[in-house]
């Protein structure tokens, strides 16, 4: 998704994704090495779609 001035907004590496999702770095860098939430590694950081993420986590559960 972008935002209103029609860019994407990225979240770059673990500490801010981690904040976001309001989860600790352990529990976060879990869930990204393991392709629990969606997010792609980059060089050595990590980069998640902020819309994208928060949409992830407002799904029902399966």
């Amino acid at each position: 998704m972008e935002n209103k001035s029609g860019q994407l907004e990225l979240i770059w590496g673990l500490d801010d994704i981690a904040k976001t999702i309001g989860r600790t770095v352990r529990q976060t860098h879990y869930m990204l090495s393991t392709g629990k939430i969606p997010a792609k590694q980059v060089g050595n950081r990590w980069v998640a779609e902020r819309n994208q993420l928060l949409n992830f986590f407002l799904e029902p559960a399966a």
